[in-house]
């Protein structure tokens, strides 16, 4: 793993890690966190069901087990600030993780639907939003609180939102959401909150700092320093985006015929329809061969094969989703201040022996 910090611990996988496709195996899943791994003792946790409800819940694991039925979902969660480092290029972007192109990752979780635990508790006609919230205390926050976020209550009645406990077939790791997280699939993965413990129906979007003035996108000559509560463009979907995997940046493959691999994610519950890779910075373009979509919430991996010549070459790529949207050449266009959605051409620059 590429570790950006140890406290909180932030890390990636090499892009080699992730040239398989498919499922992400747990020792190479990416972590993304905010405070300390919270130590919670899984005999006495509770998840609690409050807010805008009939019934107030108090649910054991075993009982949460016991009363619904198990789901489950395969879906790849990103980083909001997955490719931030291509950001940084243009702009430094001062005390934020330097994410590279694997700040996502993609497993198969199960649990049971949040939409039957809501439905058990019998929710307000008010409610507007599902607020989540954890025991981890980041003091990025200020003040210092336990994370907390929401998503909007259509989303959070999706069939593939869960409450899962098990990840690719095996109990939820304990950097991974120990004992329950929520899995918000096609959304940023700061909206599926691990070490969950509290679920609150609400008329309005959660006041906590993650939600009201953290993952925001701000205007460009924004100051992340002296934004208030609302201010920016809040993050929930997520955007199309590409990556290319192999060859690394800034290797020395032969020059000749040389095969190029990469992801892309069309984010909500769209699909990858198109991929483009280009050999000369964008100048002339070959169609790739993509994977099909094994889901509408998860990766699709691509590949083609370049005819490099000897010395420089800038390998770009371009995807368009299923909706027709496109993504941009330039990461200047799309540079914020926090250094989140980067959706631009990725580039890779070689140099062919």
């Amino acid at each position: 793993m590429v570790v950006h910090e140890r406290e909180p611990f932030n890390a990636e996988p090499p892009p080699a890690a992730l040239t398989g496709g498919g499922i992400t195996p747990l020792d190479a899943f990416y972590s993304r966190n905010h405070g300390p791994v919270p130590d919670i003792d899984p005999a006495g946790w509770r998840l609690e069901v409050d807010g805008l409800v009939e019934r107030r819940l108090s649910l054991s694991a075993a009982e949460l087990r016991a009363r619904f039925e198990e789901a489950e979902v395969t879906a790849t969660l990103q980083c909001a600030g997955n490719r931030r480092t291509e950001l940084t290029g243009v702009r430094d972007i001062p005390g934020e993780t330097p994410w590279g192109p694997c700040a996502l990752s993609t497993a198969r979780f199960r649990g049971v639907r949040l939409a039957d635990v809501l439905a058990c508790a019998g929710l307000d006609p008010r409610t507007a939003h599902i607020a989540f919230t954890a025991p981890d205390v980041s003091p990025l926050a200020d003040p210092p609180q336990p994370y907390g976020v929401s998503v909007p209550l259509g989303k959070a009645l999706g069939p593939e939102v869960l409450l899962a406990w098990t990840m690719n077939d095996r109990p939820l790791p304990r950097v991974h959401g120990a004992p329950l997280r929520a899995v918000v699939p096609g959304w940023i993965g700061a909206r599926s909150v691990k070490w969950l413990h509290r679920i609150t129906a609400r008329t309005a979007p959660s006041d906590a700092y993650f939600q009201a003035t953290a993952y925001r996108l701000l205007p460009a000559g924004a100051d992340p320093g002296r934004t208030r509560p609302g201010d920016g463009i809040p993050l929930g979907p997520l955007t199309l985006n590409c990556a290319v995997l192999s060859p690394a940046d800034g290797s020395r493959p032969p020059a000749g015929p040389t095969v190029i691999t990469g992801y892309a994610l069309a984010g909500e519950d769209r699909t990858v329809a198109r991929v483009d890779v280009s050999p000369d910075g964008g100048r002339s373009w070959t169609r790739a061969d993509l994977d099909e979509a094994a889901g509408p919430w998860v990766w699709q991996h691509w590949r083609t094969v370049l005819d490099l010549p000897a010395g420089a070459s800038e390998v770009v790529a371009r995807a368009w989703d299923c909706a027709g949207a496109t993504t941009p050449e330039s990461p200047a266009t799309v540079w914020n201040p926090k250094g989140y959605a980067n959706t631009s051409w990725p580039r890779v620059r070689l140099h062919c022996g």
